[in-house]
């Protein structure tokens, strides 16, 4: 496990507006990478497994760290795991519950690497590898069936074992911090952080959390329900290290949702959109150029909304080095000065 740098991410965001890689599903996209790239030594398995990004971090290794380099050279401090699905929930569509573990293992272990050799060529500016948590794709909070408001194919304490054990293999590849991300389920949020939180209580030691939520629509909440306050609010007692918003509705349609989390959150403010609205047509699927995004979150810059940015599906490492280009002589969101003063020093609850 990674050391606590809470101390120092806590110094850099509050020096510079940091920034995070941008879409890897996207970039694995554009390999057009077949059935066996994805099988590796899984060749007798029962089920299909293209398409099981997660997967490649055990059978391409060398695709995934090609991605993370390309956006550490694109100017990325926080490089995400590619292990958005990497639960036993999520596995279960592909039968690959069992590799959870390991594949959350590899996954830090090939971020780590990759950072460690971009930190060591310019010292001055660290790279950070972030623990990707997913949403999984069940949600504790609604219903699978219209006829039936009350069922649930998930309960609270299986998605607290799930993330439990993705939290124990991030941290022994050695992730710095984890990112519970594109939360559309509050309830399943909190699954997350308890499991993490759980964890850190087991080894006795903490490593920095970031949530970051997700705005489905233009009614300005998430899918169970909550407008960012509520959302914050929900999940404030886990002192994270940043809160804010990704995916679902690009930077433009996300600025009012931001701003309100910037107005009401006392800790870093986080904010990874896509790339626009889907475009079939569009090379990576999205409207936006890097051009575009760039000047959107340089907006949200300008206007003192954020402290971490960067992007997330139909984001490449094109749109990366724009984004770290338009906020790089612009200052951070400042804290309020007795949360800045306090941030560093405070425990989790």
């Amino acid at each position: 496990m990674q050391p606590d740098h809470t101390a120092l991410l806590t110094r850099l965001l509050r020096e510079r507006i940091l920034v995070m890689d941008g879409a890897m599903g996207t970039m694995i996209q554009q390999c057009h990478l077949s059935e066996a790239d994805f099988r590796g030594r899984f060749h007798d398995h029962t089920h299909d497994l293209k398409g099981d990004n997660d997967l490649l971090v055990l059978t391409r290794p060398e695709v995934v760290a090609r991605i993370h380099d390309e956006y550490l050279a694109a100017g990325a401090d926080i490089v995400e795991t590619n292990t958005f699905s990497a639960t036993c929930i999520a596995q279960a569509d592909y039968g690959m519950q069992t590799q959870v573990h390991e594949m959350n293992v590899a996954a830090a272990r090939i971020a780590r690497e990759c950072c460690d050799v971009w930190t060591a060529q310019t010292p001055e500016k660290p790279r950070f590898v972030a623990g990707a948590v997913g949403p999984t794709n069940r949600t504790a909070s609604i219903s699978p069936d219209v006829n039936d408001p009350g069922a649930r194919n998930v309960d609270y304490d299986e998605l607290v074992a799930a993330y439990g054990d993705a939290v124990a293999g991030l941290a022994e590849g050695g992730a710095d911090l984890i990112v519970v991300e594109t939360i559309f389920d509050t309830l399943n949020a909190k699954a997350a952080l308890f499991a993490i939180l759980s964890f850190f209580e087991s080894v006795g030691q903490r490593l920095p959390v970031v949530v970051s939520g997700t705005i489905t629509d233009a009614s300005g909440r998430t899918l169970s329900g909550q407008t960012p306050e509520a959302f914050w609010n929900s999940v404030r007692h886990v002192r994270p290290l940043a809160v804010g918003l990704n995916c679902a509705l690009g930077a433009a349609l996300m600025r009012p949702y931001i701003e309100e989390i910037a107005r009401v959150a006392d800790t870093f403010v986080s904010c990874y959109p896509n790339a626009g609205l889907p475009n079939p047509m569009a090379e990576t699927g999205y409207d936006e150029t890097p051009a575009e995004t760039a000047r959107q979150l340089s907006d949200f810059a300008r206007s003192g909304f954020v402290n971490i940015v960067g992007g997330c599906c139909g984001t490449t490492p094109a749109h990366i080095a724009a984004i770290a280009e338009a906020v790089r002589a612009l200052p951070p969101r400042a804290l309020p000065l007795a949360e800045a003063a306090e941030l560093a020093d405070r425990p989790a609850r």
